[in-house]
């Protein structure tokens, strides 16, 4: 006998959340998430298209105070290699992420580093170094880039025992200085330039804003224990932080062996 509604009973309600339901509230929430990162992006963008940085460009002279100039590590600006130092790409020609290039320097073994420093880069500089002899120093040419990987390569530079330089007509910029740092002897000519800013650390700003300010703090910490670790005084810092990602703040001679990246002249 087949089963029969009762005439009062109503018929059962199908279930709220069903397949297709479920779906369209997954995209809903991936899409949220998608605009408030987005959101977030245009956040530390907007303020630098609507007051865009007013200090002189990167190649107007330098003098002691008046060393901030603006910045945009995809447009710095082309210094043509040097005749008296090894054979590099000028700065304007400069790869999107780390070139290795093993050559020979007055008899040392050496290592030409060009280029911006990428995410996965420290892992590429571990694999490249595995398979060749360590190199007695390595030269800098980069306009900087992820701050972890460059400490990542930095402390792989100083387990070896390798030297940094750089030439006259190098530079050395944002992040890179940290790898500068891990040199055991570094060496810089007048003329080459080395700058600092302030850097983001990765912080979400989906998050909230004490985690995001946690995540600032933290990386700051772990920059500056590491250019303690390397020798170098992590006042150095008090010029990045004050210093917008849109600028940049050249280090004169005087300063950088003030911070310990040069020793002292002899008297």
């Amino acid at each position: 006998m087949s089963a029969t509604l009762h005439p009062t009973e109503a018929p059962p309600r199908p279930p709220f959340w069903t397949a297709a339901r479920m779906l369209k509230a997954v995209l809903l929430v991936q899409f949220g998430f998608a605009a408030v990162l987005f959101g977030g992006d245009m956040a530390r963008v907007l303020p630098q298209l609507a007051s865009p940085s007013n200090a002189p460009a990167l190649t107007e002279p330098l003098r002691p105070g008046d060393q901030t100039r603006r910045y945009d590590p995809a447009r710095v600006p082309t210094r043509e290699a040097s005749p008296n130092s090894r054979p590099l790409p000028a700065t304007g020609d400069m790869p999107s992420r780390l070139l290795f290039e093993a050559t020979n320097w007055d008899g040392q073994r050496a290592l030409v580093v060009t280029g911006a420093i990428a995410g996965g880069d420290a892992d590429r500089f571990a694999e490249y170094i595995a398979t060749r002899e360590d190199p007695e120093i390595v030269f800098l040419n980069s306009p900087g880039g992820s701050v972890g990987d460059a400490l990542a390569i930095g402390r792989q530079l100083r387990a070896i025992d390798a030297a940094t330089a750089m030439s006259e007509s190098d530079v050395c910029l944002s992040a890179c200085p940290y790898i500068l740092a891990a040199g055991i002897t570094r060496t810089i000519p007048e003329g080459a330039w080395v700058g600092v800013h302030q850097h983001f650390f990765g912080e979400n700003v989906a998050l909230p804003a004490f985690l995001a300010v946690e995540d600032i703090q933290r990386g700051q910490g772990d920059v500056m224990t590491y250019l303690n670790d390397m020798g170098i005084d992590p006042l150095v810092m008090q010029h990045a932080l004050i210093t917008p990602p849109d600028e940049i703040y050249i280090l004169t001679q005087d300063e950088l062996v003030a911070y310990d990246f040069l020793p002292a002249p002899e008297e």
